[in-house]
């Protein structure tokens, strides 16, 4: 069994996997990401402000969003994944490609500095593949030349939050659940055209409503956030693909709750990619540690 697992509330959790809270118990300082956006506010007061959608209803135009990257095949990928809790806000960014029709994906993720700036983490390449993650330069005992495997149906988020990336098409998917959803207008992001949609997404009807091999790892997130719905913005071009998504969760510690705002930029559509998975032999079989005041990853 690769991943050593333990119980907490019921739920599996797996005590290997890259976690931003888990980051957080090393990381005090703060990090914004201002003028990450890449659009403007919606009205005067930043309220979102009503408007007639050309492309249709707002929530089906959003649910159509997962099908219509598959068509496109593949794009180039930047996330960020910030997080909040108990006055301490940290960053973790990460950039790849990745294959929305073989649901495979590559991501170098750049973990922050520690507040003195002298210890330098280094990058995490993470593999993204249906039903799994994995990981390598994962710190924590384990060598520098093996790969972590973690079976993602089995974590409590579905790998929203645990990897410090969403994986692209669970963040796509997730917009198949997509309920009360207003069409705040169009914008400019990198420069392209845009259409701004605000709105939450159910995640059990997500995963009702996910294709075949994202439905395991979106069931298991469905039991995992203290709510069920997920408030997010999504920008569409004009031919339907999704440029950019930012999803807002909630999970509760045994501390104060934790507030993760993920966002995924997408660009460079059909360009090739390449996504070799580890065979056995490379994978770490063995426990890894844990930091002493750091809590239980998810």
């Amino acid at each position: 069994m690769v991943v050593q697992q333990q119980r907490r509330g019921g739920g599996a959790l797996a005590v290997c996997a890259l976690t931003v809270a888990g980051v957080m118990t090393v990381v005090t300082g703060c990090s914004t990401d201002a003028g990450e956006d890449g659009a403007g506010r919606d009205g005067a007061d930043g309220r979102a402000v009503t408007r007639a959608d050309p492309a249709g209803k707002p929530a089906e135009v959003v649910r159509r969003a997962p099908d219509t990257l598959a068509g496109a095949g593949s794009a180039e990928t930047r996330t960020s994944m910030e997080t909040a809790a108990g006055g301490t806000r940290v960053t973790i960014r990460g950039h790849g490609v990745y294959d929305f029709r073989g649901q495979l994906g590559r991501i170098k993720v750049l973990l922050p500095k520690d507040p003195a700036g002298a210890d330098e983490h280094r990058p995490i390449t993470e593999l993204l593949a249906p039903g799994a993650l994995y990981m390598k330069n994962r710190g924590a005992g384990v060598p520098d030349d093996k790969w972590v495997r973690i079976d993602t149906t089995a974590l409590e988020d579905g790998n929203l939050v645990t990897g410090g990336v969403t994986d692209p098409t669970a963040a796509a998917e997730l917009l198949r659940g997509a309920g009360e959803v207003t069409y705040v207008g169009r914008t400019q992001l990198a420069g392209v055209e845009v259409r701004h949609y605000r709105g939450t997404a159910d995640i059990g009807k997500a995963a009702r409503a996910a294709s075949r091999d994202s439905r395991g790892a979106l069931t298991a997130a469905a039991k995992g956030f203290s709510t069920d719905t997920v408030p997010f913005d999504a920008y569409l071009d004009d031919e339907g693909l999704l440029r950019k998504v930012r999803h807002r969760f909630t999970f509760a510690t045994e501390g104060p709750a934790v507030a993760v705002v993920s966002t995924l930029l997408l660009y460079g559509f059909g360009v090739p990619v390449t996504v070799e998975l580890p065979p056995e032999e490379d994978l770490y079989t063995g426990r890894v540690q844990q930091g002493r005041s750091g809590p239980e990853t998810p």
